[in-house]
């Protein structure tokens, strides 16, 4: 008996059943069968459903003799199940990866419920995926498994099938099916969650559910939109028949004027001629099921007096007139934007004719965060060294006050390029802090990547080249770097990065404060994941999966993403990808896994683990789209995995903080950090602002004691227990 059965009804899908039926059989978790129902569909589904079939035991095609619909398909699969769960997918949808193992953990952990509430998120034709926006009703605080009156906000979720797993002797006992025609989810999730006996939730996306250009059933405009009024129906007749959840009827009636207003709204839906009789059939649904007394929240009062009477041309008069209130709104938010943009502009113009302020100094980071970055520490320094001088950031290009300080401050401090329309002024220096040590190819070198550069203007670049004075370089690549790929006249400062300053001055009481800040646990061993960002992808998604590793290395570790994309949910997977200081998130950390990204020339200042994740395919992939500047592989600065089971093992087994490890680290130490010794901005402050020549020598590599790592320092505890992975582990030495 198999722990799941995936039910596949399939009807003129056959360009997307292919990922859908991949997507099952290629779960970690193989104890499954996949039921694909071929519900006599006229093009090819059948026909592939049997090559599945052929190649993979665990699929059981069914093939309909004729079109049942999706409902009655779905039932034709459940007379086929065997599995401990019922676990309906649509076809044209997919389920994330390794969702079936962490549905099967969470079952496992919370005694066998009757159901499982999983999340899901839309996927678009752009690549875009973006997550239910009522997710929080999942979250797995508290007692499990519940019923529904412990968790009513479940009723709020979408009202399908597929974003939850059944218990099949539940389903049997119960005798529940699906009915026919359009909107058959609704008479079976209803029924299902308020009769569960104990239900639980999976605050995890498992379901991709697919948001097609045309084709969806639901987008169809048709008569067949009027079977909801049937399915209603079915379900106030359950309640009829089930006095005890006669408690449910007030939100079930609130629930079905929601869903009527929502069809009758969408002009997609109903034929012409056909609204007025919706709305009449509505109406008499109302009446029949309204609970009187029963409350009804202020934003629905509005919806809820429209149906009740059957306004259907007052309906139509207020849908018209909130048109014509967003298209009004939208012209005069132009035409405000319009006359400020050219207020401000002549702001700047008039400004630039006034003397400069040889006292103010302005920075402005790529992220648009104050005080972020070089220029938050040179903010910092300039405080410091220079008081007399007054510092500003630009985060507002849309005030008067962000123009008038960027015309009339004698410093300007970036990272990257300010505002078009920026004029650089005799007497004004400008600071280019740059953002890392490159790996991929920047600048010029860009002229030959186009999925890199993508709209980049090379004309424009070189004009903002030529407004910079001094650009700051943490080693001799980076300088060799710089001055070919931003040609210009001006001065190179080899004096390291400010942003480092930090790891050299920070104390360990410093880094237990940062460590309690983000929730990482006591004596246990923080992974700082920071991959680069992929300008050969539409969407930026893990290469690693995180659920995967941290279940195979045990509780003493746990995770801080910072990526470019969604972060998997996990109950040790701390998502950091919002927080404000990379530096602070380096010092909480005890090793850094990365891949390409210019991060690992920072971290190694730290004198901490760094793991590199570089399969053979994905290198090749980032090389051919962005190009580098060398073979990380060949010169990395530390072990490195070329799968995610060598990963796995380089943590297991050790290797990430071994003895190859710190040889590694210590001649990429050598190579790009010889210059980040904590006095970068102090050197900068003092050359440029103060006009001194002799800038403070820099400390040797052999002479910097930056602050340990919680690991480091437990490791060097005779009383310290050192995390262990659990769980058979094969070791592969890739170094």
């Amino acid at each position: 008996m198999p722990r799941f059965s995936v039910i596949v009804p399939a009807y003129k899908v056959q360009a997307y059943l292919h990922e859908c039926l991949e997507s099952v059989l290629s779960q970690s978790y193989p104890d499954l069968e996949l039921i694909a129902v071929d519900d006599c569909s006229p093009d090819g589904c059948g026909a592939i459903i049997d090559e599945f079939a052929a190649r993979d035991p665990r699929v059981r095609p069914v093939h309909l003799a004729e079109n049942q619909g999706l409902g009655r398909a779905r039932n034709a699969g459940i007379e086929q199940a065997s599995g401990d769960y019922l676990v309906f997918l649509d076809s044209d949808d997919t389920l994330t990866p390794h969702a079936l193992r962490s549905i099967a953990d969470r079952l496992k952990e919370t005694g066998e419920p009757d159901v499982i509430v999983y999340d899901y998120a839309r996927t678009y034709w752009s690549g875009e995926s973006v997550r239910n926006v009522v997710s929080a009703q999942l979250a797995e605080d508290g007692p499990a498994p519940f019923r529904l009156e412990d968790r009513p906000g479940l009723l709020a979720l979408l009202m399908v099938a597929w974003n939850k797993a059944y218990r099949r002797e539940f389903v049997e006992r119960e005798g529940f099916t699906f009915p026919p025609g359009y909107y058959e989810d609704t008479p079976w999730t209803f029924p299902v969650l308020m009769s569960a006996e104990s239900i639980t939730t999976l605050d995890r996306v498992c379901v991709h559910y697919r948001q097609r250009r045309q084709g969806n059933i639901l987008g169809t405009t048709s008569v067949k939109h009027f079977d909801l009024f049937e399915q209603y129906d079915r379900v106030f007749a359950f309640l009829d028949e089930r006095p005890e959840l006669a408690c449910w009827r007030p939100v079930l009636f609130r629930r079905m004027v929601d869903h009527l207003t929502k069809v009758f709204a969408r002009r997609d839906r109903l034929p012409r001629g056909c609204r007025a009789e919706f709305l009449r059939k509505a109406r008499a649904h109302y009446r029949r099921y309204r609970v009187p007394g029963a409350q009804v929240p202020p934003r629905s009062r509005l919806r809820h007096t429209l149906i009740r009477w059957g306004l259907h041309r007052t309906y139509r008069a207020l849908q018209g007139a909130a048109a014509l209130r967003r298209l009004t709104g939208k012209l005069a938010v132009k035409l405000l934007r319009t006359a400020r943009t050219t207020a401000l502009r002549l702001h700047y113009r008039i400004q630039l004719r006034l003397p400069l302020r040889a006292d103010r100094a302005v920075f402005a980071a790529h992220d648009g965060r104050e005080h972020s970055g070089n220029p938050g520490a040179l903010e910092d320094a300039f405080r410091a060294l220079a008081p007399h001088i007054r510092t500003a950031w630009l985060a507002r290009p849309d005030t008067a006050a962000h123009w008038t300080a960027l015309a009339r401050s004698k410093y300007l401090v970036n990272d990257t390029d300010f505002e078009p329309g920026m004029v650089k002024r005799r007497g004004q220096i400008l600071i280019q802090t740059q953002r890392g040590t490159p790996l991929g190819h920047m600048g010029l070198d860009l002229q030959e990547r186009p999925a890199a550069a993508r709209d980049l203007d090379f004309e424009r670049l070189l004009d903002g080249v030529d407004t910079w004075d001094y650009v700051l370089s943490a080693n001799r690549h980076s300088t060799l770097v710089w001055e070919r790929v931003f040609p210009g006249g001006y001065t190179t400062l080899e004096y390291g990065h400010p942003r480092n300053d930090v790891f050299q001055k920070a104390t360990s009481a410093d880094v237990a404060r940062l460590r309690a800040s983000l929730g990482v646990p006591d004596d246990t061993v923080a992974i700082l994941y920071a991959p680069a960002h992929r300008d050969h992808r539409r969407t930026q998604r893990s290469d690693v999966d995180l659920e995967r590793l941290l279940r195979r290395l045990g509780p003493r570790f746990v995770v801080l993403a910072r990526t470019h994309g969604p972060v998997q949910q996990g109950a040790r997977i701390i998502d950091v990808t919002g927080h404000p200081s990379v530096e602070d998130l380096c010092l909480a950390s005890d090793v850094l896994l990365t891949d390409y990204s210019s991060i690992m020339f920072d971290y190694a200042n730290l004198d901490r683990p760094i793991v590199v994740h570089a399969a053979d395919d994905d290198w090749a992939a980032y090389e051919a789209a962005r190009g580098t500047y060398f073979d990380l592989r060949s010169f990395a600065p530390g072990a490195v995995g070329r799968s995610e089971d060598e990963l796995i093992d380089i943590f297991a087994t050790g290797h990430w903080r071994g003895s190859r490890s710190t040889q590694l680290r210590t001649a990429f130490r050598e190579r790009f950090c010889p210059y980040d010794d904590g006095r970068a901005a102090e050197r900068v402050v003092r050359k440029v602002v103060l006009g001194e020549e002799d800038v403070p020598a820099f400390v040797p590599l052999d002479e910097r004691h930056p602050v340990p790592s919680v690991a480091a320092t437990l490791a060097r505890s005779p009383q310290a227990t050192v995390p262990q992975p659990t769980g058979p582990l094969t070791v592969t030495d890739s170094l």
